[in-house]
């Protein structure tokens, strides 16, 4: 089977083309996809702990804590230990992460609209559903499962990735 007929190296080729387009409109911030989306999280769930992130992103928790300690090393993310369970660190988003998140956000709608500006609009919310389809339907094979609430979970708000 040829690769250009393969979903998985489709759906990896769109994380690639993603991840670029991500960078380039938010260049000026120095942020991953991945970081980005921590830190929006944490704007939703300030204060949770380094599995309730993983599986909140859908990373596990060491990559959590390696992603959390570059963030803190750029006074974006404060960590503390939880007083319910002192081998647990707690996270939050210093002010200027959360000021970041809010100069990002245009970027990242910018990178959200380049990515599906080759489909027709009218396509578009049905790609979006047929990909949480795929997602949801296959979130068990994931080392880093998501919370599976797809369906009750709330449009995006600024903020979020």
């Amino acid at each position: 089977m040829p690769l250009w007929e393969r979903p998985g190296f489709l759906v990896r080729r769109l994380h690639q083309i993603h991840s670029a387009i991500f960078l380039e409109e938010c260049k000026a911030f120095s942020i991953t996809p991945v970081q980005y989306g921590l830190m929006t999280t944490l704007l939703q769930h300030s204060g949770s702990d380094q599995r309730t992130i993983g599986v909140e992103v859908g990373i596990d928790r060491t990559n959590v804590a390696d992603v959390l300690e570059r963030l803190a090393e750029r006074g974006l993310v404060r960590r503390e230990r939880s007083d319910r369970d002192r081998r647990s660190m707690n996270a939050f988003l210093t002010d200027e992460g959360r000021e970041l998140v809010e100069k990002m956000y245009a970027g990242m709608v910018k990178a959200q609209q380049r990515l599906l500006e080759p489909l027709d609009p009218e396509y578009r919310s049905a790609f979006l559903a047929m990909l949480t389809q795929l997602v949801e339907g296959n979130n068990h094979y994931s080392r880093a499962e998501l919370k599976a609430d797809f369906k009750t979970r709330k449009r995006p708000r600024r903020g979020e990735d």
